[in-house]
């Protein structure tokens, strides 16, 4: 590990707005933030653009920048703290662990901002908009509490578009692509470090917003997701 990984791992231990795999926290987020306002997360954030781009437009409400990487969350956690932005934490963990950490409607809503879009077939089921995480998101979102994806992957794009429909999730906003429509909302011109590579090659930016159903069908629903990736694929 490069030394000023290391360094950054030590420096991260101090961050008064980090924590790291932490215990007992879910119910517990409006006594770390010291206020009520609405609770929004942003899943496997990086380097923290979007939690710290929504913080300050919207200084009357709590942000959560979520990931795994510590080398990542370092960046967006030490720009909050350098401009003062209280409303605004990282929590190092697994996003597939993440219903540990809140409790049942605790959270309002959550941004997905440009992450893997697990390509293969047989990874699908690591996608952030998967039924497979929604019934995670279930067990801590507030009712008609809002899931935002922005992504450059015109396939992660159609995967959650047919996820939304084939669960019966509430569909708000469809953008195809994001920059041809005028006005731009806001938080949409906020630009991740991985949108700037633009690594699908699309030259498009697509956004989806949507709600989940009061109840998510079960998993025998998936069996017809995952038919229907097959046919996508031209597999059996």
């Amino acid at each position: 590990m490069g030394q000023k990984k290391l360094v950054r791992f030590e420096e991260l231990k101090t961050f008064p707005n980090v924590l790291q795999y932490p215990k007992e926290v879910a119910g517990k987020w409006n006594d770390f933030f010291k206020n009520q306002n609405p609770l929004t997360l942003e899943l496997a954030c990086g380097k923290g653009e979007y939690a710290v781009g929504l913080g300050q437009l919207y200084p009357q409400r709590n942000f959560i920048g979520i990931d795994l990487k510590g080398n990542r969350l370092w960046v967006g956690a030490k720009k909050a703290l350098e401009n003062s932005l209280s409303n605004i934490a990282f929590l190092r963990t697994k996003i597939d662990q993440i219903a540990e950490y809140f409790a049942k409607d605790e959270v309002a809503e959550i941004w997905i901002t440009f992450p893997d879009p697990q390509l293969r077939m047989s990874k699908a089921k690591k996608r952030l908009t998967h039924p497979k995480f929604l019934r995670l998101y279930e067990q801590f979102l507030i009712p008609g509490g809002l899931i935002h994806l922005k992504t450059d992957s015109p396939d992660l794009y159609q995967f959650s578009n047919t996820v939304v429909e084939l669960y019966g999730c509430k569909l708000h906003k469809d953008l195809d692509n994001v920059f041809t429509g005028k006005p731009i909302m806001e938080e949409l011109k906020i630009k991740t470090h991985y949108e700037s590579l633009d690594i699908a090659g699309s030259n498009r930016i697509h956004y989806l917003c949507f709600s989940l159903p009061e109840t998510l069908p079960g998993k025998e629903k998936d069996e017809e997701l995952k038919q229907l990736l097959k046919e996508h694929e031209g597999v059996g």
